[in-house]
């Protein structure tokens, strides 16, 4: 049983153990929690790759002790020539390729808008400090995961041909092995030029007109003018309040209006005890209903048909929650939304607490890397429909839909608990068994990252709607889950990627911070 780690000095958790090391080392040098976030956000992007990159987007709670919890969409917009005519004779737009590239990567935006929410908490350390671990990485080489290996070659056939794609991550033309030494020079480069001019530079700057000009010639529909029209920005958090706690989470075009759907529904249906039928069954018909209001609603926020605040108040959860059956499952033939990324979470010694998520999309994007800069770019665009009449049909300047959403919950009692989850789909699915496992029915915050874990719908690229279960569930509860109607699948593995790499953070009133990782992942809680 691996434990609970606690600390009180400051602790950031994060699916690979350098990004946690990389921000734990800045809070020691006197950084806030968004500091360090920033500096275990760059080394994530270059240690776990295939997760995500500075050609990604990002999102952002960040909550100040006695402050309001604030909101950051760093999300990119489709380029203003990503017109349904620049995919004229495709049925759908393509998933790899620098067709593929047709959003702004806005996650350094997002970076230098949190940098400028913690400027008034005192000295800031030097955006070189921030970056040094990546910058170092980069250069001097990462030791390929698991993970990272056996992703590239399960993605292969979709990735070897996208441009940049084979040079920078392949070997010889071969999926690298676990342990193999992969070195990114030009993307250390790129860093260190971003430490030397400053984020600003990525998007209006001689680094955005190089990234722009390569774009270009690849065949992208993304230009320099895109970069420098883009910034992110403060958005207000959609909110759920719950008998002992208020969840917060993105507002659209993230889903996170589901993830804090489901918790106000499950909320309502009296479960008492957790681990049984009644807890999963529950969580899985709750996530049922969340996800059918999820995909009428969420799009590029212009178009948001309602309000979504409006459908987590309470009338609104009472009545959705009287159509769950307790003891039969609801038939779901519903398609699902793929999607890899990370999530990390971060608490200074003040209480300063980040959920913070970053993503490049599919699980290295696009699989275009441009050579002069070594930035791997998202394919988060595909996600838009060319058909017209779909809620998410593509127009310039939109933006797509998000599986990504962090979660932060601020307890009555005084707890404030950041937590969050990759793994499209499954990231609120994901959230609740987190969330409910801790807060309602008492499990060590480990335990409740580590128990045995369900995924309704599809992710890694998988496009079934089966519930999947893995291996550790009680052969008795799996049978009354099948009898209740829910199609189970059961997976080989005790502990599965398939369900995503989990993380949270727990800080209580009296200064004690609580940090559990996900064993799934490579990561690691670092704390002072």
């Amino acid at each position: 049983m691996i434990h609970t780690h606690k600390a009180l000095g400051g602790m950031v958790v994060a699916p690979h153990h350098l990004a946690a090391q990389a921000g734990r080392d800045v809070l020691r040098d006197g950084g806030n929690a968004v500091e360090a976030m920033v500096a275990a956000a760059a080394a994530i992007a270059v240690v776990y790759p295939h997760m995500n990159a500075i050609g990604g987007d990002g999102f952002w709670l960040i909550h100040e002790p006695g402050q309001p919890v604030v909101a950051i969409d760093a999300s990119g917009p489709a380029a203003a020539l990503a017109t349904r005519d620049f995919y004229a004779g495709a049925q759908e737009i393509p998933a790899r390729g620098p067709t593929a590239a047709l959003t702004v990567a806005g996650t350094l935006g997002g970076w230098a808008e949190a940098l400028n929410l913690a400027a008034p908490w005192g000295q800031a350390l030097p955006l070189a400090r921030l970056l040094a671990d990546a910058i170092r990485h980069a250069r001097d080489g990462v030791v390929v995961s698991t993970s990272q290996s056996a992703l590239t070659r399960q993605k292969l056939d979709g990735l070897k041909d996208a441009p940049g794609f084979a040079a920078t991550y392949l070997v010889e033309g071969q999926p690298p092995e676990p342990g193999h030494l992969l070195r990114q020079p030009a993307l250390g480069q790129t860093l260190a030029t971003l430490a030397e001019r400053g984020l600003d530079d990525f998007y209006r700057g001689e680094l955005g007109r190089r990234i722009g000009a390569e774009l270009e010639r690849l065949g992208s529909p993304l230009r320099t003018t895109d970069l420098a029209a883009y910034r992110a920005k403060r958005v207000q958090p959609l909110a759920v309040r719950l008998k002992d706690s208020t969840v917060y989470n993105l507002p659209p075009p993230t889903q996170g209006l589901s993830a804090l759907m489901i918790l106000g529904l499950f909320d309502r249906l009296g479960v008492s005890e957790g681990e049984g039928f009644e807890h999963l069954h529950g969580l899985v018909e709750a996530t049922k209903r969340a996800f059918r209001v999820r995909d009428r609603v969420v799009t590029d926020p212009g178009r948001v048909p309602t309000d979504p605040q409006s459908l987590l108040e309470a009338a609104s959860l009472d009545t959705l929650a009287a159509q769950i059956d307790p003891r039969q499952a609801l038939p779901w033939p519903d398609p699902a939304a793929p999607g890899d990324t990370i999530w990390m979470g971060a608490i200074d010694a003040q209480g300063r607490s980040v959920s913070f998520i970053q993503s490049v999309y599919w699980e290295f994007g696009s699989g275009t890397v441009l050579q002069d800069t070594g930035i791997c770019w998202q394919n988060r665009g595909t996600s838009f429909s060319l058909d017209p009449q779909a809620l998410n049909h593509l127009e310039p300047g939109r933006q797509p839909f998000h599986t990504l959403n962090p979660s932060l919950a601020l307890f009555d009692d005084g707890r404030v608990m950041p937590y969050g989850t990759m793994g499209g789909e499954g990231q609120p699915q994901t959230q609740a068994a987190v969330f409910t496992r801790y807060a309602r029915f008492g499990q060590p915050l480990q335990q409740a990252v580590s128990a045995p874990r369900w995924l309704l719908g599809r992710t890694w690229g998988d496009k079934s709607t089966t519930l999947k279960l893995e291996r550790r569930f009680d052969p008795a509860l799996v049978q009354a889950l099948r009898d209740a109607g829910h199609v189970i699948e059961e997976l080989p593995e005790a502990f599965s990627d398939t369900m995503g790499h989990a993380g949270a953070l727990v800080r209580h009133p009296d200064g004690v911070i609580e940090g559990a990782a996900d064993p799934r992942s490579d990561g690691g809680v670092a704390a002072l």
